[in-house]
Order: C-alpha cells, then structure tokens, then sequence
C-alpha cells in the first residue's frame, strides 16, 4: 500500500473527499491527516471518518519534526488541501515531485501569496474572465509556482458572483483532485 498524508489547515472539505475516495482502495491508504491549526474543521471531518489527524507548529513544520514523523511512517505522498504554510526546502527535496497541491484557479492567473479561497473567485470575477478552473501542481518553494499536472476549466458567465464561480471551481475540486491523485501515486 501506498501510503498518503493530506495537510490541511481549514475546512477539510478536500482532505474529506480524499478520505472518502481512498477509503477502500486497493493500492492507497491515507493513514493521517496534519494541520498547523488546532481549531480547523479539518479535524472534526477526520474524526467523523475514523481518521487520525494531527496538529503540529508552524515551527515543527520547519524543523524537521513533521518530516522525521513522515518519513518514520513511511509516506509515499503528501497532499495539500488548503493548507496555508510554505513547505520548507528539506521537505520538498525529501518529496521531490511528491508533494501536489490544488489551486482555485487557472495557474499562473490568480496565483501566489495570499490568493486563496474566495480571494481568487472575487479577483476572477471583478476582472470579468470568461473561465477559471483549477489547477494541481507540485509544489517548489514559492506558492503556486511549481510545475503544472493538471488543469480542468469552468465557463464563468457575466452573470456569475463569486460564490457561483466558487461553486464550480468546488465542483471541478471534488471531481478531479482524487483521480489525479491516484494517478500520480499509483505511477510512483
């Protein structure tokens, strides 16, 4: 089995869809969750699953701890959905080409510090693009920079609010960040 660790810092909704989507594989596990923030709903979802789930300081982030209990635990993967820290360069040479994370929108657009959540979808609509979508990258160690896997797009109508968007970026989230998933670590 190959084992996978999803890092959240927020609501968990990605990190649920994982859960549920590996929960009877046949090649993946997902034994554990890590967040960096003890009152995220992260928590209160993987505890619903029967999923263990952590949280750590920013500090043993950058310290090495997380990566020690990683690499003790043997994890193939690692998974970001919605985790808000940048990954140290320890970790990502320890995971090169191993560590994914999914943004809400087509990368390079709407991309970088602080560009998350329903910032993008109100920058997406306020500059009045025709799409927007999601993108899975690998991670390098400046946010959303790392190199593309995937994209899928979604038609932003003239009439759409952020929320709408926000909608059918979720939608495109739920659908395609478990198989992209799953291809990539069942080819490692």
């Amino acid at each position: 089995m190959k084992k996978v660790v999803v890092f959240a810092s927020g609501a968990g909704t990605n990190a649920e869809n994982l859960v549920r989507y590996f929960s009877n594989h046949q090649e993946i596990v997902i034994p554990f969750v890590l967040s960096n923030a003890p009152n995220a709903k992260v928590h209160e979802k993987m505890a619903s699953l029967g999923i263990p789930s952590y949280t750590f300081t920013k500090t043993a982030f950058t310290d090495g701890t997380v990566l020690r209990m990683l690499q003790e635990h043997q994890v193939d993967f690692i998974v970001l959905a919605g985790y808000m820290l940048l990954i140290d360069n320890e970790m990502l040479e320890a995971y090169y080409q191993r560590i994914v994370n999914i943004h809400p929108s087509l990368l390079p657009k709407y991309g970088g510090k602080g560009m998350h959540g329903d910032k993008v979808h109100e920058a997406v609509v306020a500059a009045g693009e025709k799409e927007s979508g999601i993108t899975i990258h690998y991670l390098n160690e400046r946010y959303d920079e790392g190199d593309v896997v995937f994209q899928a797009v979604c038609e932003v109508l003239p009439t759409d609010t952020p929320d709408d968007v926000a909608a059918k970026v979720h939608a495109l989230e739920y659908e395609w960040y478990p198989k992209v998933v799953e291809q990539l670590v069942v080819s490692l």
